[in-house]
């Protein structure tokens, strides 16, 4: 493990998550139509869940003398969790969360490796982040199979 590794890995995270939580929000203000309900209270609940694990990620990164992200070190990835064109289009947004949690599990799976043996708060940070992006990833997957099957 080298510091800068885990450093880079946990700035990611951060930006992702802020990232998370800004698409999260606008999908659950924009998707309309009676189907869309219960993605939109899902995606409400989960933005104060991401918020809070970008918060835990700052404070770690604080903690090994370095800055979080902020908006001018920033640059966006989640082309697939924009806003659809069509607001009853709910089954995008439930793909594009996917591919977020997916990326988000990659992530957090490099960083565990990353830490692993040198730096067990980073590493159970990453553990404990990782627990609820796999939740996230099992919910969502539901969703995909109802909106498929119908």
């Amino acid at each position: 493990m080298s510091n800068q590794e885990v450093t880079d890995l946990l700035k990611k995270a951060y930006a992702d998550e802020i990232e998370t939580v800004m698409n999260y929000l606008t999908n659950s203000i924009v998707l309309d139509g009676v189907s869309a309900e219960e993605v939109k209270e899902s995606l409400e609940a989960d933005i104060q869940e991401e918020l809070g694990h970008a918060e835990m990620i700052g404070n770690r990164l604080k903690q090994l003398d370095e800055r979080p992200p902020a908006s001018y070190d920033f640059e966006a990835q989640q082309e697939s969790l924009q806003p659809p064109e069509d607001s009853t289009d709910v089954l995008s947004v439930i793909e594009g969360v996917l591919e977020a949690e997916e990326d988000a599990i990659q992530t957090y799976r490099q960083l565990i490796d990353a830490a692993d043996g040198d730096d067990p708060v980073t590493e159970d940070l990453a553990v404990t982040i990782l627990t609820d992006e796999e939740a996230h990833r099992t919910e969502f997957r539901g969703f995909k199979r109802e909106y498929e099957n119908d």
